[in-house]
């Protein structure tokens, strides 16, 4: 789908006695990238002994240089490497050339198996401490660890915390930045016969402290084209509960409305599209509500954010 044919102008109802969007870039380093010097970092500053840094060097790939569980493989010189990078090197040792066979380092296996280290993004603000064997299955879920980059047009593959995505979604990606907790989009499509698997639209809201992801794009679901609207949270999924939001779409005396749970950006855009957890519009009702010769798509999505109890208290109001 061609992007630059796509006209999107927005206007936005502010309510809300928001703060102004911050732009302050935080700076991230990769911790994957610098995995060894984190994690003796890491033993240093929780006073573990030297002697455990060292064998957690030792259990460090020389070619991945990731940490290496079992089974952990060996030379006839007794040089290390992982089960993964074992298959990469063609069975040759590559510290020594010897070849490699299939013996494995049962007394490495052993030794890692009493060793206690700190979550690998403790830089982050981890606290937590986990047997050798248990710290990637908590790294994996870590609440510390960073986020993906939301921005759904493009593979990309930088990661951060928040305050440092935003800035990167706004200064690489070029994205609105929207300061409200209302909204509304028109979105323009000279040729919407044309639907691909393409994002169209990605805007952010600074709403309640927070940020949120407005997505709105076309694929194909099935066999019929479709429009599909939905809005994520910058943020973990259990902070993502406590907000709301409603998107409204129509026209000639016809509308659709949309209320859910934003979902947290730790979901990624694909599994929130294919989840179909959104507003959804069939081709022919959004030509339907463009009016005109139903040769140009022409939308009006409105909608707004809230927290639950806050509308709770907003309905309660009316009834009265």
């Amino acid at each position: 789908m061609d992007l630059d044919s796509m006209d999107c102008t927005s206007t936005i109802d502010v309510t809300d006695d928001d703060e102004e969007i911050h732009q302050d870039r935080h700076s991230y380093a990769s911790v994957s990238k610098h995995h060894s010097n984190n994690s003796t970092n890491a033993n240093a500053a929780s006073g573990l002994l030297p002697t455990t840094t060292s064998v957690h060097e030792l259990l460090e790939c020389p070619v991945c240089t990731n940490s290496m569980y079992p089974p952990i493989h060996q030379c006839q010189n007794g040089h290390t490497l992982c089960s993964t990078c074992k298959n990469r090197v063609h069975n040759r040792c590559p510290t020594c050339r010897q070849e490699l066979g299939d013996i494995r380092c049962l007394a490495l296996e052993k030794v890692a198996e009493s060793l206690e280290l700190p979550c690998k993004y403790m830089s982050l603000g981890c606290p937590e401490i986990f047997p050798y064997y248990g710290k990637p299955k908590h790294e994996t879920v870590c609440d510390f660890r960073p986020y993906s980059c939301p921005y759904a047009g493009s593979e990309c593959s930088v990661m951060g915390d928040i305050p440092f995505l935003v800035a990167h979604l706004r200064d690489d990606h070029k994205v609105d930045m929207h300061s409200g907790c209302t909204f509304n989009h028109r979105y323009v499509k000279s040729n919407p016969r044309e639907v691909e698997n393409a994002t169209w639209m990605l805007t952010v809201f600074y709403c309640f402290g927070e940020y949120f992801c407005l997505h709105f794009e076309a694929f194909q679901l099935g066999m019929a084209p479709v429009y599909m609207a939905f809005l994520r949270f910058m943020g973990d999924e259990t902070e993502a509960r406590n907000y709301n939001y409603s998107l409204e779409v129509g026209g000639y005396g016809r509308k659709l409305i949309w209320e859910g749970t934003p979902r947290s950006v730790r979901d990624s855009h694909r599994k929130v599209r294919d989840s179909h957890d959104g507003l959804i519009i069939q081709r022919n009702m959004a030509l339907f509500f463009s009016g005109g010769d139903r040769k140009e798509l022409k939308l009006r999505v409105t909608g707004r954010i809230w927290k639950e109890q806050q509308h709770l208290g907003f309905k309660w109001r009316m009834a009265r």
